[in-house]
């Protein structure tokens, strides 16, 4: 089994806080397409004919794209990839762009789940991060994506923001509960090198991030949807036990993937690749390529690579095992990396941190607030 990744580089505007590559200019939305098909002919040997068991649209704003792009970029897929019956296939959308109209044109795409930028239900807190949309428009997109039939689907909140008080993070949690949403995807607001945010906060124009009140609202998140029934499967993510993400547990638990577009990462189980991060660039670069010819790995100027050495794979292993629900089994390591966490995972044990289950070691409540800094202590 494995993964696609497609990336849409594409914005209307930027919100204060994102660092993924994007651009706010559509000029060559209709080139990036064609150069995306393209990366695809091109990269159909890379999973070594595995059945694609999910496709990603990220970015970016994927609903950017009308329908009939993304009925293009379907037929290129269709053409060089095999699909398992019932693929999860994922749209990232923002909910100013989820019109009735354009829903009932991707229920004549493949498409059957929605990955929806709600971020918030305040007015308050979408003006501060800069979003396109406002609180009515975030219930509203929900509304007509669930009309449309999209049941499953997924939506984005942030919490930790200087807006956000813990009663506007309940109500933002309640208000997702109460439209039957099945996943979650839930992050702090962190302060990302080169954006908006980090600019206002030099200047004064915005507080620094509160740890402790980020730290407190993931604690009222956590205790929330464990309560509700739904599975905390992932630091950052929740759903109903038929809910998972098959993309994002695929990528989690080491499967290889694909990634086509703009900055798009992919995995093989031996190396990494990832994309020129240039839209330019990637358009100029696919422009150049021969599909019919097979990649020269070590001269190909369209990605970087890296060959992952057994230690980076251990520290790899650790970091994304910890962060679900999954956790860290010693017997999947080799020898000398199994003693190696044996001895220093004891005194997270200690520390009431890590719990283990069966065969696996994985963080309890307390610890999943620290869980980078547990696996980073983990590493070698």
């Amino acid at each position: 089994m494995a993964g696609l990744y497609l990336h849409i580089p594409f914005c209307r505007q930027a919100c204060h806080y994102c660092n993924f590559h994007f651009s706010t200019s559509l000029q060559y939305r209709a080139e990036m397409v064609a150069a995306i098909i393209r990366e695809i002919s091109w990269r159909q040997g890379y999973l070594a004919e595995r059945e694609l068991q999910s496709v990603y649209f990220g970015g970016g704003t994927p609903s950017l794209l009308s329908p009939a792009e993304l009925g293009q970029i379907f037929a290129a897929i269709g053409a060089h990839f095999r699909l398992v019956p019932g693929a999860e296939v994922t749209l990232e959308a923002n909910p100013d762009d989820l019109t009735a109209d354009y829903l009932a044109g991707l229920r004549d795409t493949p498409v059957n789940r929605l990955s929806i930028g709600i971020q918030s239900f305040s007015d308050t807190d979408l003006r501060f991060m800069h979003r396109a949309h406002d609180a009515h428009e975030a219930q509203a997109s929900l509304e007509r994506a669930l009309a449309a039939g999209f049941e499953q689907l997924t939506i984005d909140l942030i919490y930790g923001a200087p807006t956000t008080t813990d009663e506007q993070w309940l109500a933002n949690i309640d208000r997702a509960l109460a439209l039957g949403i099945p996943h979650l995807s839930c992050y702090a607001l962190t302060v990302e090198p080169r954006t908006a945010l980090a600019h206002q906060i030099k200047t004064g124009q915005a507080p620094p991030m509160d740890e402790q009140q980020a730290a407190r609202q993931f604690a009222i998140l956590v205790e929330q949807l464990e309560g509700a029934g739904f599975l905390h499967y992932e630091i950052s993510n929740f759903a109903r036990p038929t809910a998972l993400a098959v993309h994002n547990s695929n990528y989690w638990r080491g499967v290889p993937y694909l990634g086509v577009g703009p900055a798009a990462h992919s995995y093989d189980g031996d190396s990494r690749q990832w994309n020129v991060a240039n839209n330019a660039k990637y358009l100029r670069r696919l422009a150049e390529i021969d599909p019919v010819c097979p990649p020269q790995i070590d001269e190909e100027p369209l990605f970087e690579r890296e060959v992952l050495s057994p230690t980076d794979r251990y520290n790899e292993y650790v970091m994304t095992g910890l962060r679900t629900m999954w956790g860290v089994q010693p017997e999947a390591l080799t020898p000398e990396h199994q003693a190696h966490f044996l001895t220093h995972i004891q005194q997270f044990i200690d520390k009431k941190l890590i719990v283990k289950q069966e065969n696996s070691f994985i963080l309890t409540r307390s610890g999943r607030f620290l869980a980078d800094g547990i696996a980073a202590d983990l590493f070698i």
